[in-house]
């Protein structure tokens, strides 16, 4: 069986066809398959803008299609930057201007207080009308010092206590084996061999 996965993002795609091939089904970049523009994700939730992707791509190319949609959401900052991670610091914004926004946002909340996850939604669209949907969450909390150079976003400033280290800071086994997205993914695959 073939997914065609929507992202043109290398290390997203490589995780994922990694993750599929151990149920037997082989992962393609939407790239690869049908050359259509992205469409415009206007959700309030991640759940909304992973159906609209994977709903979009799926009807593009005619072959079951995955998507996500994750981001992060801190407590104090009523969930923001949530579907905005983005482009919480504006459209044409990088890492390192959301990161800037985000912690101008935090830094007079005490640390304790700064609780946030990242949270990922996976919805897998058939052309048949089925739906498989998985969700992961990653607790943390966020740190104003950028610690790490792994990952990217947000993850040096995210804080998980059971590792005293930041997301930046995990080996790609630690990471994938704690994160939001290897969690939902966990999740897809047990739904995927019940079928």
């Amino acid at each position: 069986m073939k997914i065609v996965v929507a992202t043109h993002n290398k290390g997203k795609l490589r995780e994922f066809k990694a993750a599929l091939e151990t149920v037997g089904i082989e992962a393609v970049s939407i790239g690869e398959v049908v050359k259509v523009p992205e469409p415009e994700e206007t959700g309030t939730t991640f759940l909304s803008n992973a159906r609209i992707k994977a709903q979009y791509y799926m009807e593009a190319c005619g072959l079951p299609c995955l998507a996500d949609d994750s981001g992060l959401a801190v407590d104090v900052l009523d969930g923001a930057p949530g579907v905005y991670s983005a482009r919480y610091a504006g459209p044409q914004c990088d890492d390192e201007a959301n990161n800037h926004k985000l912690i101008e946002s935090v830094k007079d909340v005490p640390f304790e207080k700064r609780t946030a996850r990242y949270v990922c939604e996976l919805v897998l669209a058939y052309p048949d009308g089925r739906e498989l949907t998985a969700t992961g969450y990653c607790e943390g909390l966020i740190q104003t010092e950028a610690v790490g150079d792994g990952g990217f976003g947000y993850d040096p400033y995210f804080y998980l206590p059971q590792f005293a280290k930041t997301m930046a800071q995990l080996s790609m086994d630690e990471k994938n084996a704690i994160s939001h997205r290897g969690l939902a993914l966990k999740e897809l695959l047990e739904k995927l061999k019940s079928q």
